[in-house]
């Protein structure tokens, strides 16, 4: 269970995501640059209690035009070995010290929470208060009861508006892809068009004060042939 510190943190995430936004693929440039605000999200506990999980909500922007994003964030002790290309950056927190904050995505225990909320094995965790579940997050999951497997990451794929994490079963016929969306989209309980095997929806503020509802991240089954070790190796 993780615990949450009623403290500081230098520099402060959104500050962190002010650098790093923009040199992502799928980030829409603002006209007066680059100034996220925290809109929602929640958080998974790491069973070893090592790792901090978050999934952060911010928009960009103001009016109409304003934008949200999704960044899945594993904050550290230490570096994560392997992974310097999905490096945030660094912080001092007021009581744990220095962190090492990454791009989740990356981040193969953040990776094996996703797919255990997905597969009904994880809870949702509100961001601000420890032992908490979040009740705005739903989870439709990849299975009734769920399948009680684990997952192994092969690699990662940006796309234009998400990122597709690629996982490998045991015993599974196919890989999984567990898709990321980092540009939301108030699109209520997300449907069943784009052929989900599970589903992750949550809320998150507009600029003027409205809650909406979006998909977070959806499982797919992925394409024959995806088979090599790209990042994720041992």
């Amino acid at each position: 269970m993780a615990v949450i510190h009623r403290t500081t943190m230098q520099p402060g995430k959104t500050e962190l995501l002010t650098a790093w936004l923009p040199t992502r693929p799928w980030y829409a440039a603002c006209a007066d640059g680059p100034r996220p605000v925290r809109a929602g999200g929640f958080r998974l506990d790491d069973p070893e209690g090592e790792v901090g999980i978050e999934f952060m909500v911010v928009t960009d922007g103001t009016g109409p035009d304003a934008v949200a994003y999704q960044v899945p964030l594993t904050y550290r002790a230490d570096p994560l070995a392997g992974a310097e290309h999905a490096l945030v950056g660094t912080a001092e927190h007021g009581v744990l010290g220095k962190r090492w904050v990454y791009d989740g995505v990356h981040d193969p225990v953040l990776v094996e929470r996703l797919h255990a909320l997905l597969d009904g094995r994880a809870e949702p965790q509100a961001q601000t208060a420890t032992d908490t579940p979040d009740p705005t997050v739903a989870v439709s999951p990849l299975a009734p009861g769920g399948t009680g497997a684990g997952a192994e990451p092969v690699r990662v794929e940006e796309g234009p508006d998400h990122t597709d994490v690629v996982v490998r079963e045991p015993g599974a016929p196919a890989p999984l892809v567990l898709r990321v969306r980092r540009v939301l989209r108030a699109d209520g309980d997300g449907g069943t068009a784009d052929g989900a095997r599970g589903r992750v929806t949550g809320t998150w503020q507009r600029p003027e004060g409205t809650t909406v509802r979006g998909t977070y991240a959806t499982a797919l089954t992925a394409a024959t042939g995806l088979t090599e070790f790209t990042e994720f190796t041992a």
